[in-house]
């Protein structure tokens, strides 16, 4: 039976979740502090964990980061609201298998669970789950379809689409795989760098080499020497036994190091004396190894400007510059969003067993006036969401999250996009106001204001109220807010 550790500091969450979870014959506990989830991750050893990301005492951020530093092949679950879709994405850049949006439904709930549960069972990608699961592909390759479109799908599973810009970039890619230069990927979270690096790689003359692929931004500082050098048994307290490190295991083949600006200094120099002397210790070792590894590395922030602002070294940036790609964000590339909504619509088909048909022209007219911060992993997210929720044959627009189905409408009245908003700054009010209407509206607003403030935590924001959490319910049932 699989564990799971439920973390939230509100109660009424903790209960539903074990509730439901254990229905579903997983062994749950709880806890309702950061402080408390850590121990329990120490006492429990779950095989994952499932956390919000607003705590009492400390940040989700923090805890994942601790449990990656203890368990790090458990995968974690981020619980959030729609509004911090921007946190959550960061998030997973830390390491976070995927994050569940708030209002919370049990059967998305319990195919994320299973998916990530199964995923690491396999030793399945974290960084990118969004673009797994496209049928190999020696070559690049454009599928043909009823109605002449169709993404162009790579080996690694990355989908780039028919547009311009994507073929500017898998004409970057042709260029530059059969070479052995060092290239660095700039692009936002959720747009595919590991994606394009692993393709890079199977276009090159090491593809029948090892890929090995180190996320440095869910490394704490203290292991990622070891990860990246591996050690001898007993250099340190709690090596038990020797371990092989990421370059040694890519040796031969090519290392991928994800958001590379995230290692410490010291950690920079001396990857800085590996890559030039192409050899390398094991810490607490005496034994030189010799190494063949193409680096490619990833960041979503300029090395350039990190090194003008002392975080990146400026010779290490000059050593991995010899090649750049730029991968485009989804709103950079709208000509290619169809493409990817119905791909991803067939996937989560099969996934989910359903049979839903398309999108309702309103759904696809808000899909293109968004933004997608989170690029093709919040609209695969999204469109799993709304394929769970939909009873019918087409995607309506009564099944996306509020902040897509009324974008144009915020942006309209504020001029550019705020991630927290809510409902009552688009809904209509009456315009012959009584004293009863202007008192209603005070209280509405009043509500609003504190749920906005302690994120929509129901237990807070009745004690900040100074009400009870029935009278809260009842006036938020009054205010349609449920």
């Amino acid at each position: 039976m699989k564990k799971i550790l439920v973390v939230d500091d509100e109660a009424d969450i903790c209960m539903l979740l074990k509730r439901f979870l254990s229905k579903n014959d997983f062994l749950v506990e709880t806890a309702q502090t950061g402080k408390k989830g850590l121990q329990m991750v120490d006492d429990f050893k779950p095989d994952l964990v499932m956390t919000d990301f607003r705590l009492g005492d400390i940040t989700g951020s923090e805890l994942l980061v601790n449990i990656k530093s203890k368990l790090p092949n458990v995968p974690v679950l981020i619980i959030t609201g729609y509004s911090d879709i921007k946190i959550a994405v960061n998030v997973m850049k830390q390491g976070a298998y995927d994050y569940i949006t708030k209002p919370l439904f049990p059967d998305e709930i319990l195919v994320t669970v299973k998916k990530a549960l199964k995923d690491a069972e396999e030793g399945g990608d974290e960084v990118e789950p969004e673009l797994s699961g496209v049928e190999s592909e020696s070559t690049f390759k454009r599928k043909d379809s009823s109605n002449g479109k169709s993404p162009v799908q790579l080996k690694s599973g990355y989908i780039i689409g028919r547009s311009k810009i994507a073929d500017e970039l898998y004409r970057q890619i042709d260029l530059v795989a059969p070479t052995n230069f060092s290239v660095i990927i700039y692009g936002e979270s959720g747009s595919g760098k590991e994606a394009i690096a692993h393709e890079i790689h199977s276009r090159s003359t090491r593809k029948n080499k090892p890929f090995v692929a180190m996320d440095c931004g869910a490394i704490s500082k203290e292991l990622a020497g070891s990860e990246l050098f591996g050690h001898e048994k007993g250099s340190f307290t709690g090596a038990l036994q020797t371990k092989i490190g990421h370059f040694e295991m890519a040796n031969g083949g090519t290392l991928f190091l994800d958001e590379v600006s995230n290692l410490s200094y010291e950690i920079q120099m001396a990857l800085l004396r590996v890559v030039q002397e192409r050899k390398m210790r094991r810490i607490g070792g005496n034994k030189e190894i010799d190494l063949d590894v193409r680096i490619i590395v990833a960041s979503n922030e300029r090395l350039m400007e990190a090194a003008h602002k002392g975080k990146f070294r400026e010779d290490l940036y000059y050593r991995f510059n010899e090649f750049t790609i730029e991968v485009p964000a989804l709103r950079e590339r709208k000509e290619d969003l169809l493409l990817f909504t119905e791909y991803f619509l067939q996937n989560t088909n099969a996934e989910l067993n359903k049979s839903v048909k398309g999108f309702s022209d309103q759904v696809i007219e808000d899909f293109m006036n968004y933004e997608w911060p989170g690029n093709l992993r919040e609209l695969k997210n999204v469109i799993k969401r709304a394929t769970l929720l939909s009873d019918g044959e087409y995607i309506e627009e009564k099944s996306l999250p509020f902040e897509i189905a009324n974008y144009q409408k915020i942006k309209d009245l504020e001029g550019d996009f705020v991630p927290l908003k809510i409902e009552e700054e688009i809904r209509e009010v009456d315009t012959k106001p009584s004293l009863k209407t202007v008192a209603n509206e005070a209280e509405y607003d009043m509500i609003m204001q504190v749920l906005r403030q302690v994120n929509f935590n129901k237990s807070k924001a009745a004690r900040l109220l100074n009400i009870d959490r029935k009278t809260l319910y009842n006036k938020m049932k009054q205010f349609d807010l449920q």
